[in-house]
């Protein structure tokens, strides 16, 4: 796609989860476009998984309009998950399952391939690509209880870079990682926006990690999109300091 398409374009949407009666998000507009790369911020609660879910179809969307693609998330949901990557935050797998990394990445590549379906030659040349994007192709016949935090996150990334996205959701990629792991991942990021394009959505509460190649910044607050701007603009403004350093919110 073209850089001045939106390939995500939100309208006014609010959505609910089941059984409960306050809407988690409310009255969101979004607009990105193609290779861009924003960073969605906001303390807990604020709403930013429920946004990353409804982009990707996860939740539906109780009132507005929302398009990925230019197609309406009701209706094509699962065709457009077909082409979003999305690295889940707290993704659990048994340390004694005896899973291997290669074998964790190529499960990014379920939706190309299908049900009751082998994987082929180019569909594994695609999962060696990913994991030698990401550092890991050495790792690839190593348990996936062996890794670090830092291991294991890059090979969420690599699986969802085998799925051959056009869209990258990442649910606080940092969480949970030592200084060092989380420089590691900033520049994989980084890496990735520059050489592939992929369009990039990153939420995150920590605001000491912000990737250089993220020059838009959203916060959110109570389920609202409060500020969209500049990174340099929004992270030395007032708003922000009163969010994140007085623990008061809006």
């Amino acid at each position: 796609m073209k850089n001045n398409t939106n390939v995500i374009d939100l309208e006014n949407i609010e959505t609910i989860y089941e059984g409960e009666r306050t809407p988690v998000i409310r009255d969101v507009s979004l607009k990105v476009k193609s290779t861009e790369f924003i960073a969605i911020i906001g303390p807990n609660g604020a709403g930013k998984t429920t946004l990353l879910e409804t982009i990707n179809g996860l939740l539906p969307y109780t009132s507005g309009q929302g398009f990925v693609f230019g197609k309406m998330i009701s209706k094509h949901r699962s065709e457009i998950r077909k082409n979003i990557g999305y690295v889940l935050q707290n993704f659990e797998i048994d340390p004694l399952a005896p899973f291997l990394c290669k074998d964790i990445v190529m499960s990014g590549r379920s939706g190309k391939i299908g049900m009751f379906r082998f994987a082929t030659k180019e569909d594994w040349e695609e999962v060696w690509y990913s994991m030698g994007l990401v550092g890991m192709i050495d790792f690839a016949q190593r348990s996936i209880g062996k890794l670090s935090g830092g291991e294991f996150q890059k090979i969420l990334i690599a699986r969802a870079l085998a799925q051959e996205p056009e869209i990258l959701l990442l649910d606080e990629p940092f969480s949970n990682l030592d200084f060092s792991s989380r420089k590691q991942i900033e520049i994989l990021l980084n890496r990735i926006n520059d050489k592939h394009k992929i369009t990039t959505v990153m939420v995150s509460h920590d605001l000491s990690f912000v990737p250089s190649k993220c020059k838009r910044v959203i916060v959110m607050d109570k389920g609202k999109i409060i500020m969209d701007g500049k990174k340099d603009w929004i992270l030395t403004s007032d708003t922000i300091n009163k969010i994140f350093h007085n623990g008061k919110g809006l």
